[in-house]
């Protein structure tokens, strides 16, 4: 259903080092036009969209807003976590069980602010 989601960031090359640092082996950029770029699993597959905005405004990550990645079992959480954290993501919330034993996820912060999460139901 989601086509793609955009988070706005301050510097385009930090960005794209983050998140193809993040996701190396998983998704790359499959798109880049400057001010904008998006990163990708694949044809077809959803995309995250990383912009400097428009209006030259300063990027604000929103209040509640968050995108989360899925995973294919607790341990792909972990490392994802994991390979976050050692990209200097700050925290927000370690890997664990949550919602009744039925989702286990874990949060971290981009560079940006943006916050992230890596899950997986079950």
């Amino acid at each position: 259903m989601i086509g793609y989601a955009t988070i706005g960031v301050a510097d385009m090359a930090r960005a794209k080092k983050f998140y193809g640092d993040l996701f190396e082996g998983k998704a790359k950029v499959v798109m880049d036009q400057g001010r904008i770029a998006f990163l990708s699993a694949g044809r077809g597959k959803p995309m995250l969209a990383m912009c400097e905005p428009y209006d030259g405004n300063a990027p604000n990550p929103g209040n509640g807003t968050m995108i989360a990645f899925t995973c294919e079992d607790k341990a792909e959480v972990d490392a994802m976590y994991a390979r976050a954290r050692d990209l200097d993501a700050p925290d927000e919330g370690a890997p664990g069980q949550r919602i009744k034993d039925q989702f286990y996820g874990a949060y971290v912060r981009d560079p940006d602010g943006n916050k992230l999460c890596f899950f997986v139901f079950g």
